[in-house]
């Protein structure tokens, strides 16, 4: 099957329902706060200098963006489930626009680090109202739809973090990241215009906002299925994280490439994504978890064990295309879980299985930057080489009984 046509056909029934623009609206934001995200491991070298942390502190640092990130995902899933989710992303990208402005004018590390909470807890807003709304929007396409976005956030983390590094090397790491400010808020008011209203307080009775919307969510939580994909989640989650967390400094440091190969090198990681992200969605929505997910999982176990042996620029660059392949799974695995509750609960189901993961997930780059501390990062990959093809073992030992597609 020709992909550009497989990608073309997917965008045509992607618009075909006037969705379009929202879909657009929704996608470019969520491009920018992940890319924005993704300027952090490109400029943490520079943070470090300026505030003289050692990477175990700079990996502290990243974990509790992250940390924030993960904690605010149930609350912020339960909103989704009770209000307006183009209000909740609306703010979500203009509370971290301003938490940005406190983070790149910090005068010390403990405004650094509490701007850095801030920044995840005001993106933990944005992840799950775009999938609810997504769910809404495109009930028959939602593997496409949420392909769709994923790639556009990887459009964002493939050209803001060199964007981002020519401004810190030019200026400073301050402008490396505080461009996209006004683009934030702007972006935020773009969405309240052009996204539909698909819920109000009235819709339900509440049950999305309470513990009883947690409680009701156990029934689906509770099956071999979710055990298996919640597991998974959590293995990949940790894997990600302290993969970009450190990627760019470790071509720096121990590789030997300059800080602006690096970031290009970072951005490709990315940019194959925007391709394999669609890609993965639709195989979902034709085959199913097993297959789809395997088939983006198994390519980085061998990137990850082959990249301590690799120097050159080309060999390098070859390895980082076969790891992204592994951005594919969000599509699936997001799709995976939507489909798992009843749409009344869906935000709430999302929350809880995202906070969980990504809670425990996100001590990932603190433990990443100890083992470079320690002059182990060579050892590190292999061991996320090892995890990755645990998470290939357990995808493929999943129950194929489940309310979603197998």
């Amino acid at each position: 099957m020709d992909v550009g046509d497989t990608l073309k056909r997917e965008v045509r029934a992607l618009w075909a329902d006037g969705t379009g623009l929202a879909l657009g609206a929704v996608a470019t934001t969520w491009g920018l706060l992940i890319g924005t995200r993704m300027i952090l491991p490109v400029v943490l070298p520079s943070i470090q200098e300026t505030f003289d942390l050692s990477l175990t502190v700079a990996g502290l640092l990243v974990t509790i963006l992250w940390l924030g990130g993960a904690i605010g995902q149930l609350p912020g899933g339960m909103l989704a489930d009770k209000y307006d989710e183009r209000t909740l992303m609306a703010t979500s990208a203009v509370v971290v626009g301003v938490a940005l402005v406190a983070f790149v004018f910090a005068p010390s590390a403990v405004v650094l680090f509490g701007a850095a909470a801030v920044w995840g807890l005001a993106h933990s807003l944005y992840p799950i109202a775009r999938i609810t709304l997504l769910s809404n929007l495109y009930p028959d396409r939602l593997g496409s739809a949420l392909g769709v976005t994923m790639a556009t956030g990887d459009v964002g983390q493939t050209a803001l973090p060199p964007l981002g590094a020519v401004l810190a090397g030019a200026i400073a790491w301050q402008a490396g990241l505080g461009f996209v400010i006004p683009l934030l808020v702007a972006f935020g008011v773009l969405i309240l215009m052009f996204v539909p209203k698909t819920s109000s307080p009235d819709d339900d009775n509440g049950s999305g906002r309470s513990l009883e919307g947690v409680r009701a969510v156990v029934p689906a939580l509770s099956t071999p299925s979710m055990g298996f994909i919640t597991l998974i989640l959590f293995l990949y989650i940790f894997i990600w994280q302290s993969f970009t967390a450190f990627y760019p400094t470790y071509l720096i440091t121990v590789k030997g490439i300059q800080p602006a190969i690096a970031s290009a090198l970072f951005g490709l990681f990315f940019a194959v994504g925007v391709v394999v992200k669609p890609i993965a969605g639709g195989a979902y929505d034709r085959i199913g978890i097993r297959g789809s997910l395997v088939g983006v999982l198994a390519a980085p176990v061998g990137g990850f064990f082959l990249l301590p042996f690799v120097d050159e620029l080309w060999a390098l660059a070859l390895i980082t295309a076969l790891v992204s392949t592994m951005l594919g799974s969000g599509a699936i695995t997001q799709s995976y879980l939507a489909e798992s509750f009843p749409e009344e609960l869906r935000g709430t189901g999302l929350g809880v299985v995202r906070t969980v993961t990504a809670t425990v997930g996100a001590g990932g780059p603190l433990v990443f930057g100890a083992i470079g501390d320690y002059g182990y990062f060579d050892e590190g990959y292999w061991a996320l080489a090892a995890i990755m093809a645990v998470i290939v073992l357990l995808t493929l030992a999943m129950p194929t009984t489940s309310a979603a597609r197998n």
